[in-house]
């Protein structure tokens, strides 16, 4: 690990007790909840552009917060550049988190088929939701997700199509055109949906864009970093972007060997309960058997041999039948 990447954790070692992970909000249902951060990611083959112009980047953005909307989450950052998406999201269940990641998936999907014609290029298109559990991975994946304006070939302050600009202002929100204001016919073409946004408190520039101010949650972001710009900006130029790529977007993709799977078990059993896999008790197997069978590419028998289990207590915990 580089030196910058080195001392940026140590800087965060000295700021974790100032940070709350696990917050409570008020959902897009209405509901008041305790939620949880996770990472999102959209990808495809890497040869694949889902952005062809202008137009399909900004309604990915405005799909993130309607999908956001319909699955009850709330959106932190994000960025969409031309063959993939990141979205860090608060959500008080995984399974919520999940309906996010396929909602985004599909309605993004039936866009590009019924502009371009065209099904395949999205049929391998992976969505998945990750916990962010731990304060060095939210920070990391927080400073990671705008950073991604560097594949577009923009810097990270003037890239349109994140969240960035929304995070430690110094001035006022910019104002726009509220989304609830707009007519069913205007949201239909402006927001490119049918569904009622009448009780949104979105906001739209004036080239139509979503302000990322009125529908990120700002708070959650700024307090991850200590209420300083200056830490989130250190971070970003200091992440390794390869360790984040591997443990956010490609490792959960690929499926590993078992010496290897054992290892990532083998840690997050220890960011988890400070514990040791070979002494974990059953009750701490149960918890962690479902938020391993999300984050990585895996197998019952894999989980059976790596947590010590059988195979018929590894799908009782999942709730899914042997075959």
């Amino acid at each position: 690990m580089t030196g910058a990447v080195g001392r940026t954790k140590s800087h965060l070692a000295q700021k974790t007790d100032l940070m709350k992970r696990y917050v409570t909000r008020e959902l897009p249902s209405g509901e008041t909840r305790a939620v949880y951060p996770f990472h999102v990611c959209i990808k495809g083959a890497e040869t694949a552009v889902h952005c062809r112009d202008d137009e399909d980047y900004d309604v990915y953005v405005k799909y993130i917060a309607i999908c956001a909307r319909r699955k009850n989450v709330i959106v932190i950052v994000y960025a969409v550049v031309s063959n993939h998406c990141h979205v860090a999201v608060l959500a008080a269940r995984q399974t919520n988190a999940d309906a996010f990641a396929q909602e985004l998936k599909k309605m993004y999907s039936q866009w590009f088929r019924a502009k371009y014609h065209e099904s395949k290029i999205l049929h391998r298109v992976d969505a998945q939701a990750i916990l962010l559990d731990n304060d060095w991975y939210v920070r990391n994946a927080l400073a990671y997700i705008p950073r991604n304006a560097l594949d577009n070939g923009c810097s990270v302050q003037d890239y349109p199509w994140s969240g960035f600009r929304a995070m430690f202002r110094s001035s006022p929100r910019p104002e726009g055109e509220r989304v609830s204001s707009l007519t069913k016919r205007e949201t239909g073409r402006i927001m490119h949906t049918r569904d009622s946004l009448k009780d949104v408190t979105w906001l739209l520039d004036q080239k139509g864009r979503l302000i990322p101010d009125s529908f990120c949650d700002t708070a959650y972001l700024e307090q991850a970093f200590n209420e300083e710009a200056s830490f989130w900006l250190k971070t970003i130029g200091s992440v390794n972007s390869a360790e984040m790529q591997e443990r956010l977007v490609e490792g959960p993709r690929r499926m590993l060997s078992d010496s290897e799977f054992l290892k990532i078990v083998a840690d997050t059993v220890q960011r988890w309960f400070s514990q040791e896999l070979t002494s974990l008790p059953r009750e701490k197997k149960i918890r962690i058997v479902p938020y391993l069978w999300r984050s990585r590419k895996t197998t019952v028998n894999q989980l059976a041999r790596v947590m010590n289990m059988t195979r018929e207590e590894i799908a009782k915990i999942l709730g899914i039948r042997l075959k």
